[in-house]
């Protein structure tokens, strides 16, 4: 693997020797040069194997660790980093406002359940630039990935049809405002500290933030059929053979009391059918979709388990059974969990109350599942059979329990089905909101400002502190701990100042082509690097350009802000990009084919508006 990477570093020197012979190569030296060969074998082994990202980062960040290119505390800068680590603690935060069921009123209320691709991006890409225009792009996103998730299989789509236009759509609000993007700060505190030009206001920015952020949601709606790709398969409602019948009642005094099927959102679950409802003695049998629901009304449903998943966590529906309020455990620390029955267990024959089921294995059984049949009756009424699929709601330990036993052929946990804690909502819904209101106008950074609303969810109850630390994806905190150290690396080497001088060198005296080439230079190393220090970067060079040309320098400080901020191209270049890396399972090059041209127009129409607004 080294003498691979040795030579393709060879290869790399070469070409660009090649291609830029005015580069600084005495200056450089060869931890410059190794440092770039290092980043461009990363960015190519992400692009055509399938590594995992955060393995191939990690290795390039040990090989200039090793190599004495970084000392061991700009080796390990990237990981006590306060932007990374203020991901790590969002992920805490948006867990509890999960676990709260405030998430899933998200999903109700602002996506909706569109037929149409067009429809759904309008619906989730003009919401989620609105807030990020006024709130830091990382928890909007942050935010809104599990809710997407949830969303995409609602629909019956692949979550890469949705992960990159959320992120974007969160860059597109970023760029109207001063606060949408930690790197507009950034700019606007080097504008005040380094030169007597004025502090730039909320919306001095949005003259050329707005009309791009309006072109890149055009593109986005012209060409996401094309560009984008359907990395992980379509949820199909028919492919889950295990058809459980469970019954919901609605509860008396819920909200769900007065609304129709359709209004209550029980009509459009994937892979879940709604059979019957019970009311008193009444048997509605062919359920229409305006059918206003009642109290206690029972409600039978056939279908897959991630949507009988979904009825648990709903607001206003319970266990027809009252043998879940019955366990010992407190419900807050229960989840579903499927068992599938042998042939040796000693309820075999018998009813599921004939057998104390619950009395036995201190767990309620919800559904059962019988080669896709529709099971009739009551609950307690089913004569278990070997082979049956039992749905059971029992403390986490139960499998643990039952791992020696031979009345189960196998157990396994159903994945993010704890029972929701709905009222707990009001609580992390004022977590969120002391986290933006406190971030946004100052008072706290925004990793203090995360930090108190994580405090605040865990102490609270809204999430178990094992659930808090279970939603956090690693992974994704690797990557972006790992790509700011090889930004690091490629700071302390000159390698990137080498570069940006190069490239300025082109453009002669000419402030437009000058500007063109402020503004590609600060994309490439936004794309390569980190937003902010690709802005830090190319500031002071910036400046020195316009003071050099005898030009205004706010069209420059408008360009490197834009530039720094509109990061499409890697999923590295901007940490809203790593977040939806994961969840959209896709591959390095996906970002390129839409992110290359977005960046394209956004380049063009800052560098024809800026000199527009802020002449030379």
């Amino acid at each position: 693997m080294l003498i691979f990477i040795g030579l393709l570093g060879m290869v790399a020197i070469a070409l660009l020797d090649t291609l830029f012979p005015a580069l600084p190569m005495a200056d450089l030296g060869w931890q410059g040069w190794f440092t770039l060969a290092i980043t461009l074998v990363a960015f190519l082994l992400n692009a055509m194997t399938p590594l995992p990202v955060e393995m191939v980062f990690l290795g390039a960040l040990a090989l200039l660790f090793m190599t004495g290119i970084l000392e061991t505390d700009q080796a390990l800068s990237g990981f006590s980093n306060s932007g990374m680590v203020t991901v790590g603690v969002l992920y805490i935060v948006v867990s509890g406002l999960q676990q709260t069921g405030a998430l899933a009123w998200i999903s109700q209320h602002v996506l909706g359940l569109p037929k149409r691709e067009f429809v759904a991006l309008v619906r989730l890409m003009f919401p989620v630039m609105g807030l990020s225009a006024f709130l830091n792009n990382t928890p909007v996103v942050a935010m809104f990935i599990p809710v997407v998730n949830d969303w995409c299989r609602k629909l019956q789509v692949s979550p890469s049809k949705y992960m990159i236009p959320l992120s974007y759509a969160a860059i597109f609000g970023g760029v109207c405002t001063l606060v949408g993007t930690s790197t507009n700060l950034v700019v606007n505190g080097l504008l005040v500290a380094n030169t007597d030009y004025p502090p730039m206001r909320m919306f001095d920015i949005a003259g050329i933030g707005l009309p791009c952020a309006i072109a890149g949601i055009i593109f986005v709606f012209a060409f996401s059929r094309l560009l984008l790709p359907m990395r992980k398969p379509v949820i199909s409602a028919g492919v889950d053979p295990r058809q459980y019948t469970v019954e919901m009642v609605v509860a008396p005094n819920s909200s769900l009391v007065g609304q129709s099927i359709e209004a209550a959102g029980l009509r459009h679950l994937p892979g879940l059918y709604l059979v019957e409802i019970v009311r008193g003695n009444q048997v509605l049998a062919a359920v229409s979709p305006k059918e206003v629901l009642r109290g206690y009304d029972q409600l039978v449903f056939v279908g897959a388990v991630d949507s009988i998943v979904d009825l648990h966590r709903m607001r206003g529906l319970q266990p027809a059974t009252d043998q879940v309020f019955k366990l010992d455990s407190p419900r807050s620390e229960r989840c579903l969990i499927e068992a599938v029955v042998s042939n040796t267990c000693p309820l075999i024959r018998k009813t599921i109350r004939e057998g104390q089921f619950r009395t036995r294995y201190d767990a309620v059984v919800l559904a059962v599942a019988r080669n896709g049949e529709r099971m009739p009756g009551k609950i307690g009424d089913i004569r278990l059979q070997q082979g049956d699929v039992l749905l059971l709601e029992a403390h986490a330990n139960f499998m643990e329990r039952q791992r020696g036993s031979r009345d189960f052929y196998l157990t396994s946990g159903v994945p993010d089905s704890e029972p929701p804690r709905h009222e707990k909502a009001p609580i992390a819904l004022v977590a969120l909101l002391i986290m933006v209101l406190f971030a946004a106008f100052g008072w706290l950074s925004m990793l203090k400002a995360a930090t108190l609303a994580a405090m605040i969810i865990v102490v609270a109850g809204c999430c178990s502190p094992v659930r808090a630390m279970r939603s956090i994806e690693w992974s994704v905190l690797l990557v972006i701990g790992a790509a700011l150290g090889i930004s690091q690396a490629l700071e302390v080497t000159g390698a990137s100042e080498a570069i940006a001088s190069s490239f300025i060198g082109v453009a002669g005296g000419n402030p437009w082509i000058t500007l063109a080439v402020i503004y590609g230079i600060t994309t490439l190393m936004t794309e390569v690097i980190t937003n902010n220090a690709a802005a830090a970067l190319m500031f002071p060079i910036s400046l020195s350009i316009s003071q050099s040309l005898g030009v205004n320098f706010m069209p420059f400080v408008i360009c490197i802000m834009i530039a720094a901020s509109a990061s499409f191209s890697t999923p590295i270049g901007y940490q809203t990009n790593l977040m939806v890396y994961g969840p959209g399972g896709y591959k390095f090059t996906d970002f390129a084919r839409i992110g290359i041209p977005l960046n394209l127009l956004f380049g063009i129409i800052t560098v024809l508006l800026a000199p527009r607004i802020y002449p030379f």
